[in-house]
């Protein structure tokens, strides 16, 4: 008799806070013989620290290490080759798992189709295998509500931008927004920072990190100086 594969389960765990995993979350993390995550060389990672308290004996972790974070490369090195290379590899790794019956959970800190790594296994395993995404609160969503500040009034439509983006295309983009979320600061902060200034918004602007967690930052932009933040993310 053919063996039943196994399921690919995407789990959003939330921004941080243990209390914000949703109740079909948990209950499918418990069920799941695999739990695999994504996690930077010799760190736990926060989506792990969340889940860590729920899990069993009996389950089988598989960390996923990137091999790269966002540091930049020697030539001929690209970091989009190096980084595609690795999710082909963990997708390997996952579909021994499901091949073999065993159902996997993927676990994604926020929500995995809203800047989750989930969504690159998907996008390689969800025709193969059968697959569940479990939405998640994202960061987004945590910060708003840590800041006290609602993200949109009434028909307001609401900009989600990157601040990977090369200024120029940030600064148009941001100026045409009723209301945006600027995420991805991490090395791009003082681009982020010269648009904000530029378009007059720095006074108006809320900043906000490890939104829930316990070593949560927030407060108004223009008193950033004042706000000790990390910036290697």
């Amino acid at each position: 008799m053919m063996q039943q594969p196994g399921r690919l389960i995407g789990l959003g765990v939330g921004p941080g806070d243990p209390e914000l995993i949703t109740v079909k979350a948990l209950r499918l993390l418990r069920e799941s013989p695999v739990v695999a995550y994504f996690v930077a060389k010799g760190k736990k990672g926060n989506a792990f620290g969340i889940i860590e308290a729920h899990l069993q004996d009996a389950q089988t972790l598989l960390p996923l290490v990137y091999p790269v974070t966002t540091e930049a490369l020697p030539a001929p090195l690209s970091y989009e080759q190096v980084i595609s290379d690795f999710y082909d590899a963990a997708g390997k790794q996952l579909a021994v798992h499901l091949d073999a019956g065993r159902d996997v959970a993927v676990i994604c800190e926020g929500d995995p189709f809203f800047y989750g790594s989930y969504m690159y296994l998907h996008d390689r395993l969800a025709e193969r295998y059968q697959a569940e995404v479990v939405p998640g609160v994202c960061s987004m969503l945590g910060g708003a509500s840590v800041l006290g500040a609602p993200l949109v009034y009434r028909n307001q439509s609401l900009s989600v931008l990157s601040g990977v983006l090369p200024h120029d295309e940030l600064k148009r983009r941001l100026a045409d927004a009723d209301a945006a979320v600027i995420m991805k600061l991490g090395r791009n902060f003082p681009k982020v920072r010269q648009v904000l200034e530029e378009l007059g918004l720095a006074d108006r602007a809320l900043y906000v990190e490890r939104a829930t967690m316990a070593n949560q930052k927030s407060c108004r932009w223009i008193r950033l100086s004042r706000c000790p933040r990390r910036i290697s993310r």
